[in-house]
Parts: C-alpha cells; sequence; structure tokens
C-alpha cells in the first residue's frame, strides 16, 4: 500500500472538474417512496416466472446475452422485442433507491441530498467516461502531474524519505505517513514551506547516497510541482 499526494482541487476556483463535482445528479435514500416521481425503478421478472414462460430458458439467456447468475430477468437486459413482448404480463417493479434529482424542484433536490450518505450521490464528474475525465485533467491548471492529473504517487508506506526529512528538521515532509493516516489538510502557506524542504532535501540526497538520489529525486519532483500549484491556485494539498 503507498501513499499520493493531491491538491484540494475543490478550493481552488480554476479546477476545470469543481462544478462538475457540485453538480450532483443522483443520491441513494433509505426511502425512496416519499420522492416518487423522480424515484429510480427496476422493471424486472422473477427466475420463476420467466422459466415458466421460456421453458429453453438456457436459449433465452443466450440468445438476450443474460448473466447466467442474474437473480432476476430485468427487462432493460432483454434484447429481443419478441422476447420481451412475452415478458410484458408478469413485469414487477422495485425501487433501486436512487433519487434523479433533475426531476425535483430546487427545495426537494437539497432534501434528497441531505438524506443521502456522502458516498451514495454521484455527480456529474462521475457520470464522465475515462477519456473524458483525462481531457479534462489534460486542460486544468491544477494539473500538476505532466497533465495526467492533481493526485500522484508519494511513495511506499515504508519509504524511507520522511526519516531523511525528520534529519534535516522537513517536518511535512517527515508527517507524510502520519498525515496520510490522519487525512491532514495542508494551506497554501504550508505548501511554501514544502518548496523550501525540497530544496534542502535536494542537496541532502547525494550525502545520503546515490541510491536515495534514483530512489527519492521522482517523489521530490512531483512534491515540488504540488507545491507550485497549490501556491499558485490558493488550495491546500494532502498525503492520502
Amino acid at each position: 500500500m503507498g501513499i499520493n499526494i493531491g491538491v484540494c482541487e475543490m478550493e481552488a476556483k480554476n479546477a476545470v472538474c469543481r462544478n462538475d463535482k457540485n453538480d450532483f445528479v443522483k443520491v441513494i435514500v433509505d426511502d425512496p417512496s416519499q420522492f416518487a416521481d423522480a424515484a429510480e425503478i427496476d422493471e424486472f421478472v422473477s427466475l420463476e416466472d420467466a422459466k415458466d414462460i421460456f421453458p429453453d430458458f438456457e436459449e433465452f439467456i443466450k440468445r438476450n446475452r443474460i448473466n447466467e447468475e442474474s437473480d432476476a430477468i430485468y427487462i432493460e437486459k432483454v434484447k429481443k422485442e419478441e422476447d420481451l413482448e412475452k415478458l410484458r404480463p408478469k413485469i414487477q417493479k422495485k425501487y433501486t433507491g436512487w433519487i434523479l434529482l433533475d426531476r425535483l424542484d430546487d427545495s426537494k433536490k437539497e432534501r434528497a441530498i441531505g438524506l443521502s450518505k456522502p458516498d451514495d450521490r454521484l455527480t456529474r464528474w462521475d457520470l464522465l467516461d475515462f477519456d473524458q475525465m483525462n481531457d479534462a485533467c489534460a486542460r486544468c491548471p491544477l494539473s500538476w502531474d505532466k497533465g495526467r492529473g492533481c493526485i500522484g504517487a508519494f511513495g511506499p508506506n515504508n519509504s524511507l524519505l520522511p526519516q531523511i526529512a525528520e534529519k534535516h528538521d522537513c517536518r511535512i515532509i517527515a508527517s507524510a505517513l502520519k498525515s496520510s493516516e490522519e487525512q491532514r489538510k495542508f494551506t497554501p502557506d504550508d505548501a511554501k514551506e514544502l518548496l523550501k524542504e525540497v530544496e534542502i532535501l535536494k542537496v541532502a540526497l547525494p550525502e545520503e547516497g546515490k541510491m536515495y538520489v534514483r530512489r527519492y529525486s521522482g517523489p521530490l519532483e512531483r512534491l515540488e510541482a504540488l507545491a507550485n500549484v497549490s501556491v499558485k491556485e490558493g488550495c491546500g494539498f494532502l498525503f492520502f
């Protein structure tokens, strides 16, 4: 398991992803019936009913390319229209738990978000595909990792760089492991101190040995890039 570094992009007004990450699209709530008009619903036919309708059930599964381990036949997965027509009389419906927020007015939308847990919320950013995210990161001024984004690797948990940093009184880098465990957020002012620490360690590494230069020059380069963006964009950073 390793330690990563990243900027707090939501604190930066120039972050390309910021608007999308603040735009909630759907959330899960415990009682979706209170938002019935906006509740996402699954339509399905039980396996028992489907097997009664299609005696050659294996052939039905095969031609519709349905996973054999499915717990029911979900209507959206049925590809053959003639099969769909036979299933319609036995269709059942159930709430998925998801609420589609674009179907709610502002007050109900805020209420639904408030009733959901942070991990049960999807934003417009979450709905982007890999290529779209890469394109956004490549255009973002916070993308300190050579256009790949605002998150990068610090190193493994057993990295000796924090120990070397502690020897040279570089408190931020020395605290990397503890800070990642505590989920501590550093400020842009801390980033200025981090830049000083990077310069100190650039000089110190050759004194520690060539192996340490080869091993830790990369992390120092990434820390420097991260700190520069943190200072320039006025956003914090963290180890995680």
